[in-house]
């Protein structure tokens, strides 16, 4: 029975968030009336004690990444940058390979920082224009940004700046570049496999003479030709996300040690900072702020006309997007505390391979929850401990862990549910049945991806 009211309240929340209600308001509703029906007592406090405390503690790690995210990819976007770098890939890969010049746009820009929620913003016009152009289905774009903006760049490329490869550095002691061979060669798999599968959808819609297609809803107007920036002044604040992003992983680290102790003039006692958990969120924090700055250095005329609209938006999408995870998050550790998923616990931890353990533990709850840093959050919060322990004793380095946790979250992450995935497709106006397949496909293959990775660590000890 407990099983059954833990599994209950995880596809209750599965459910609402499918039908398009707010996690923020469901979650707690969600956790509490599995807390009700196993204890009724415990619900204020476990709502207090375990639920707003988690909620709270999420908001606290991470939501400056969210801010900071959102507000440099809103100045790439109304500064000009992201025309220009679509621009600038499709002069290089040439306009007749439609599907190759969206996918390298949205991992340039995933990769260089920008929230995948602006991308897809940002590449749709592009992509319907030169799909019209090459008489490509539309039902393919989806599938298309999908492979380019929630894929390799998000989770598994070492140093990208997404929450997804951040938050495993907080439970494992690790950096945004933990494990680098192994994330490229799970990226360079879900590039190449992605790619075949677009292809292979693209030749067969050539063969059954199918085209764009007409009479459909949220067309973009054609595309106006206008003065941009040099693509190199574009790419640049990009670079210098990255670029900084592994310059202050290592200062940081050097700097500080493994812990520092605050002590201000007007503090009565000292706060102890656990520093190594907070390497991979320091880093990334500073370099997206020096990439805000560099694009307002570069583009502060087209920028300081807009920025204030444009700022208000990316705060309101930050605190939209941080608290719905955090809000999983907290029903994640409420969940947690139930016999139920002791229960679950014990089930996956039957799963005698930790890496494959981690793996399906990871890519199972973000699914159940339609996110990924919502489903590994869960997982790291209640069995971090587990996974730490397990691979201690087979001798697993600490950054696979992390690497197989990120990808693992982009894994299932994809399900119908997905606030990501019901973004895109109402941004290209077409519903799941004509383009979830294909948007499903990319899931199948980036949760392939992960146990690639998993075999490729046990055949040559690669990290």
């Amino acid at each position: 029975m407990s099983f059954l009211i833990a599994l209950g309240a995880l596809c209750f929340l599965m459910f609402v968030a499918y039908r398009g209600f707010s996690v923020i308001l469901f979650a707690p509703i969600a956790a509490l009336g599995a807390v009700l029906l196993t204890d009724p007592a415990a619900v204020p406090a476990a709502f207090s004690g375990v639920f707003m405390e988690s909620m709270v503690g999420f908001v606290k790690n991470y939501f400056p990444v969210f801010l900071l995210g959102a507000v440099f990819g809103k100045l790439i976007e109304i500064s000009g940058f992201s025309k220009s770098i679509v621009s600038a890939v499709i002069g290089i890969v040439g306009e007749s390979r439609a599907m190759l010049s969206i996918v390298l746009v949205g991992a340039i820009l995933t990769y260089g920082g920008v929230s995948l929620f602006v991308v897809v913003f940002a590449v749709y016009p592009f992509a319907a224009e030169m799909f019209r152009q090459s008489h490509i289905p539309k039902r393919l774009i989806p599938g298309t940004i999908a492979l380019g903006a929630f894929s390799f760049t998000m989770d598994s490329l070492p140093g990208t700046p997404q929450i997804q490869n951040i938050i495993p550095t907080t439970y494992f002691k690790t950096t945004a570049f933990a494990a680098p061979i192994l994330g490229i060669i799970g990226a360079i798999f879900i590039f190449i496999v992605g790619m075949a599968y677009l292809e292979w959808q693209r030749r067969r819609a050539l063969e059954a003479g199918e085209g764009y297609g007409e009479g459909h809803t949220n067309e973009p107007p054609p595309m106006e030709h206008e003065s941009l920036a040099p693509a190199w002044v574009a790419i640049l604040p990009l670079v210098i996300v990255f670029g900084l992003n592994k310059l202050f992983t290592t200062m940081i680290k050097s700097g500080y040690g493994a812990s520092y102790d605050l002590q201000l003039p007007a503090m009565a006692a000292p706060v102890h900072i656990s520093v190594d958990k907070l390497v991979g969120v320091w880093a990334v924090e500073g370099a997206l702020l020096s990439g805000i700055i560099a694009v307002l250095v570069f583009a502060w005329r087209p920028v300081s006309t807009r920025f204030a609209e444009g700022g208000k938006a990316a705060v309101a999408g930050a605190l939209l997007a941080s608290i719905n995870t955090a809000s999983e998050y907290g029903f994640g550790a409420v969940i947690a505390t139930l016999p139920g998923f002791i229960v679950i616990r014990d089930a996956l931890g039957g799963i005698p391979n930790p890496l494959v353990r981690e793996a399906v533990t990871v890519t199972s709850l973000a699914g159940i929850t339609g996110s990924a840093s919502g489903g590994m959050s869960i997982a790291l919060a209640a069995m971090s401990k587990d996974f730490i322990e397990a691979a201690n004793a087979h001798g697993i380095p600490m950054e696979v862990l992390h690497r197989v946790a990120s990808m693992a979250s982009g894994g299932m992450d994809t399900l119908p549910h997905n606030g990501a995935v019901i973004t895109l497709l109402m941004v290209c106006g077409l519903t799941h049945k004509q383009s979830y397949k294909d948007i499903f496909a990319v899931t199948v293959i980036k949760t392939m991806a992960v146990f690639v990775v998993i075999a490729t660590y046990y055949a040559t000890g690669l990290v």
